[in-house]
């Protein structure tokens, strides 16, 4: 069973993705809504909640595991592997895949993310890595306003103050650099217009997943949602983007 982790919702995105490609995977989801968001947390908060999320999905039956998460990627650390006895090949993060994507692009590339992913550098050390610049904008509070369904009005407020100093004649695409920034994807496009094109990074995260865990992972398509704090915006978003699911949603405290 794969499992996948999130501070709430936004891994969705990335869920859907994994579905598309692996149909027959069975899934246990966990959003940690009770400490949402992650991304104005410190990194050695991060590294506690991520010990503490992925020791449940293991706990649960996650024998491979998809942190969901741009944040808690920059709180992944090689001393968590072993601790968690996993293998480096059966945890998959947000980072490795969109650097990847990038690598032999010539796009100039701006980067929105949160305040810890931005803070952390991962992205930029990626990207430096390949040779290739990168720019990253930190978008404070948008997660969290994401997560608690705040409204478009709220979510356009906070991108354009974000963006207000970014000129975006200087770049080709925005990358997403949060699970839940595609969760509002028209504001996006609104505050950008057609200029600059947008790059939702679950697909690459999902190719990357089906490449190191397919055909291990196959299953009969079961799909489990656990959250650790009960949200109607959460359940609201699993009826608009699984439809046809009709899994249960367990709160644990």
């Amino acid at each position: 069973m794969i499992g996948i982790f999130d501070s709430g919702s936004g891994g969705l995105s990335v869920l859907r993705a994994i579905r598309t490609r692996m149909p027959s995977a069975n899934v246990l989801y966990f959003g940690d809504i009770k400490n949402a968001p992650y991304g104005e947390k410190t990194q050695e908060e991060l590294s506690a909640l991520t010990v503490h999320a992925m020791q449940f999905l293991q706990s649960n039956g996650a024998e491979s595991i998809v942190s969901a998460c741009n944040s808690v990627s920059a709180s992944l650390a090689v001393s968590l592997f072993d601790a968690l006895n996993l293998a480096s090949d059966r945890l998959i993060e947000m980072v490795g895949p969109t650097v990847s994507h990038f690598r032999a692009s010539d796009k100039r590339v701006l980067l929105c993310a949160t305040p810890a992913t931005v803070r952390s550098g991962i992205y930029q050390n990626g990207f430096r890595m390949v040779g290739r610049e990168l720019t990253a904008v930190a978008i404070p509070a948008l997660a969290g306003a994401i997560e608690f369904g705040a409204g478009d009005v709220e979510y356009e407020r906070i991108i354009r103050e974000a963006f207000s100093d970014v000129p975006f004649d200087a770049f080709d695409t925005l990358v997403l650099g949060c699970t839940h920034y595609p969760l509002v994807l028209p504001v996006f496009e609104r505050v950008l217009g057609e200029s600059v094109q947008i790059f939702d990074p679950a697909d690459a995260v999902a190719a990357r997943v089906e490449k190191q865990l397919w055909p291990r992972e196959v299953g009969d398509g079961r799909l489990q949602f656990v959250i650790s704090k009960d949200s109607a915006p959460f359940r609201a978003r699993i009826k608009e983007l699984f439809p046809e699911s009709i899994a249960a949603i367990e709160v644990v405290q």
